[in-house]
């Protein structure tokens, strides 16, 4: 076989399909493989008019049909058939090749393959892709990471097949070394976590308080997206609110069992946060908050709990209502990016990968789940301060924040006075009452810790660290 294709993909399941027609509709020769032949002939017979494919059912065959340096993308599900693919394809590959991982991996198993690969003189890319399907056919948010010599060689052909922001940039970036692009996809998926988390909770509050249909919500969104709120997640969420099922006649939303599933990268940005000791309590109450959907049994046997039934409000004030839902979810959605963005940047440190959080941003702003028209002031934030340490500490942030702040807590007063739970909300002010607060009571929790482990203190007068003798006259000593 003649080398002929610029990139492979190998996994044509719908992802890895869709992406190698996007690169082929741009112009670029794609190799084709997949374990199941039938796959990769279905995809050639279907859409073959759409550009260059070149299939190929050998791993051999696959590998041959390339240009060096070859470029081989990887779309498998995660953790063990990934291994198992790069254990078929690296022994034939050679110096200055690159195996680009466009699954959903753990950034540590990324670390792990990526020096292994290194060694053998294979670059290995970690590619977060978000998009989903449709994303990865017209144009996704990419997120690669990897060496700089291997992102020379792929990085023209990623922002040809990326999407475009609105000013024309495509939304792809080289994120980092090794993990790093894995890393802040995963953060990513955190923070859509959390966002669809707070845009549930308002379409809860709007519905039990402010007594909206979902068709009059789907509405309310619709203009919202109009505004500072104008992102993808809030576009779609009308979308789903307006649809009425065919079989019932009933709102689509009612019909749908109400547990939340999850695949894993939330989870992975709250356990790393905890240990990179970052609070990313937003993202972990969206975690839980599925985790607790799914628990059928306990809310079955906690059903008669007593507590206040919603009461829904008449229609003017609702209306006033249904603007401090406004201002909640907007502050509530700052609140989550600014603790994402602290994990990146923690990760960052961690790791020695010196990210920039400005073009994480500005990627995000199309192709991804998150897209947002806010993400723009959040790119220029970083820009004009690179070593901003909060979102929050921006002025036009901070100026937003304080606007929201009343119609935020009268939100959460009426959610707990009617029993709507609304943990992403209270999490995110809660999160940003301890931030502003002059005193926390840690002082207590590490004078408990003094006196029951001898954990020792720090005292606010003067240097050094301290622990008391409890026993005894309490004395106080120097540790």
């Amino acid at each position: 076989m003649s080398t002929t294709a610029q990139i492979g993909v190998t996994g044509l399941a719908v992802m890895g399909r869709n992406l190698a027609r996007n690169f082929a509709r741009n112009g670029y020769a794609v190799a084709l493989h997949n374990r199941t032949p039938a796959r990769t002939r279905e995809l050639v017979e279907e859409f073959g008019q759409e550009g260059t494919f070149v299939p190929t059912e050998s791993a051999e065959e696959f590998v041959a049909a390339l240009e060096r340096p070859r470029r081989l993308v990887v779309m498998v599900k995660a953790g063990d058939p990934t291994d198992a693919v790069i254990s078929e394809f690296a022994p034939l590959l050679e110096d200055g090749d690159v195996i680009i991982d466009g699954g959903n991996a753990h950034f540590a198993d990324t670390r792990r393959r990526e020096q292994e690969l290194r060694e053998r003189g294979i670059h290995f890319v970690g590619t977060g892709i978000s998009g989903g399907e449709e994303g990865a056919l017209h144009g996704p948010s990419i997120m690669p990471g990897g060496s700089k010599e291997s992102y020379a060689s792929l990085g023209p052909m990623l922002e040809r097949i990326a999407a475009q922001a609105d000013d024309g940039a495509p939304c792809v970036t080289h994120v980092g070394a090794d993990g790093a692009g894995h890393f802040v996809k995963m953060v990513h998926n955190g923070i859509e976590y959390a966002d669809m988390q707070l845009i549930g909770e308002a379409y809860q509050l709007l519905r039990d308080v402010g007594g909206y249909s979902p068709d009059e919500i789907a509405g309310i969104f619709r203009a919202w997206n109009t505004g500072r709120l104008d992102s993808y997640l809030i576009e779609i969420t009308a979308e789903v609110l307006s649809h009425v099922d065919a079989a019932t006649g009933r709102p689509f939303v009612d019909v749908v069992a109400d547990r939340a599933e999850q695949k894993g990268t939330g989870r992975w940005t709250v356990q790393l946060a905890l240990e990179l000791g970052v609070p990313v309590s937003g993202i972990a109450e969206a975690v839980f908050a599925r985790s607790l959907s799914g628990h059928t049994a306990l809310r079955e046997a906690s059903a008669q709990l007593a507590g206040p039934t919603p009461q829904a409000l008449g229609p003017t004030e609702a209306a006033t209502f249904a603007d401090r839902v406004e201002q909640a979810l907007y502050a509530s959605k700052i609140v989550s990016y600014t603790q994402g963005f602290h994990e990146i940047a923690a990760g960052s440190a961690q790791y020695d990968w010196n990210l920039d959080l400005g073009a994480i941003a500005s990627i995000w702003r199309g192709g991804c789940i998150i897209r947002a028209a806010f993400l723009d002031r959040i790119r220029a934030a970083y820009d004009s301060r690179p070593d901003l340490p909060s979102l929050l500490a921006d002025a036009e942030f901070a100026e937003e924040i304080a606007e929201a702040q009343d119609d935020w807590r009268a939100v959460l007063v009426a959610a707990t006075e009617q029993g709507v739970p609304a943990p992403g909300f209270a999490a995110a002010l809660s999160y940003y009452d301890a931030l502003r607060a002059d005193r926390l009571p840690a002082a207590l929790t590490q004078g408990q810790r003094d006196f029951f482990g001898a954990h020792t203190y720090r005292r606010t007068d003067r240097d050094g660290t301290f622990h008391t003798l409890w026993g005894g006259d309490r004395t106080e000593v120097e540790a």
